[in-house]
């Protein structure tokens, strides 16, 4: 059990400082859904017309389990660069699919499931679902296309909470932290 965490604003109001503080105290609160590794990232977004500026923070916390080395921390981004994912659950024919995609040339430095997915992505986008056998929610960013896009399984076995007004989308592993992320509070 992992928790995923991201805030996507095209509001500029608050400092860097404050943005890292809240990411760090929504860390603390999904804690216990992985205490091995925290980590965020955050990226500045420019529209192609560059007058519109947003930032996305994507946060996760780890409980580490089928590769338990460095390497599979997270947020994780594809070889490329392209794709930066936070990915909750397991795949579970992720030795099925590393297989395949090896077969099309990609190469993987991790033994984790979440570089298989990340690389299922790059290669198949949306159309790599019905390829996935697991319980999973995940947020991936493709930095070329300025796309976010949530996904949970098809049976909410793994939780993805997520709110959104105006210009801010703000999503987490449970409510608690969502809460947190969230600039009007319920």
């Amino acid at each position: 059990m992992c928790g995923v965490f991201g805030i996507l604003s095209n509001k500029q109001t608050h400092s860097s400082h404050y943005f890292e503080k809240l990411l760090k105290t929504v860390a603390q609160t999904l804690r216990h859904r992985g205490p091995d590794h925290f980590a965020f990232e955050t990226l500045g977004i420019s529209s192609s017309s560059d007058r519109e500026k947003s930032s996305l923070s994507l946060g996760h916390t780890r409980l580490s389990i089928i590769d338990l080395s460095d390497s599979g921390h997270q947020p994780m981004s594809s070889a490329d660069g392209r794709f930066i994912i936070t990915f909750n659950g397991e795949i579970y024919n992720y030795k099925e699919l590393r297989t395949e995609l090896s077969s099309l040339g990609y190469e993987f430095t991790t033994g984790s499931d979440t570089e298989v997915l990340l690389n299922a992505w790059a290669q198949w986008k949306s159309d790599a679902l019905p390829k996935l056998v697991g319980m999973f929610a995940f947020a991936v960013f493709d930095k070329k296309e300025r796309v976010l896009t949530l996904v949970r399984d098809a049976f909410g076995i793994k939780p993805l909470y997520y709110w959104q007004r105006n210009d801010t989308l703000c999503f987490a592993s449970e409510v608690q932290a969502l809460i947190k992320l969230m600039p009007e509070k319920p």
